[in-house]
């Protein structure tokens, strides 16, 4: 797949996630857009492949390239908002931090683990955490 096409794919894939969800990763982009499959996924969540890439199809620069492509996008064209998310490994035993890149680069961790959010959805659950702090008495913000 070209680099246009690539975009192509993950701005429509892109779009379509922000209508049914709010918001914007880039797991859940190369998951509508097929790249990655629910099976490999759930494998890197459980910890049986060492970092996302190895599962991904295309090179490194070519992910590379989509994370970037994705930040402008989120960030630039739809005015979406960065939160950091960590992701944790599923399963038994204690949780540990999940690697996305083969060479662990903090730059490229960061942006796969980077989820865009609507503006309006952060101000709607902003919102509604205040509302129900308001109405429990138990909670300090309520007295």
């Amino acid at each position: 797949m070209n680099r246009t096409e690539l975009v192509r794919k993950a701005r429509a894939a892109a779009e379509q996630l922000l209508r049914d969800k709010g918001y914007l990763s880039a797991v859940d982009v190369l998951l509508a857009m097929g790249r990655l499959s629910k099976e490999d996924y759930e494998r890197w969540r459980f910890r049986q492949v060492p970092h996302l890439e190895k599962v991904l199809p295309g090179s490194l620069n070519q992910h590379a390239f989509f994370c970037r492509e994705l930040r402008v996008y989120a960030r630039d064209e739809l005015d979406l908002k960065p939160s950091r998310t960590a992701y944790m490994s599923w399963g038994k035993g204690r949780r540990q931090p999940l690697r996305f890149t083969k060479y662990g680069q903090p730059h490229l961790e960061e942006l796969y683990s980077t989820h865009y959010v609507s503006p309006a959805l952060a101000a709607a659950r902003k919102r509604q955490r205040t509302d129900s702090a308001d109405e429990d008495p138990d909670h300090p913000r309520a007295q």
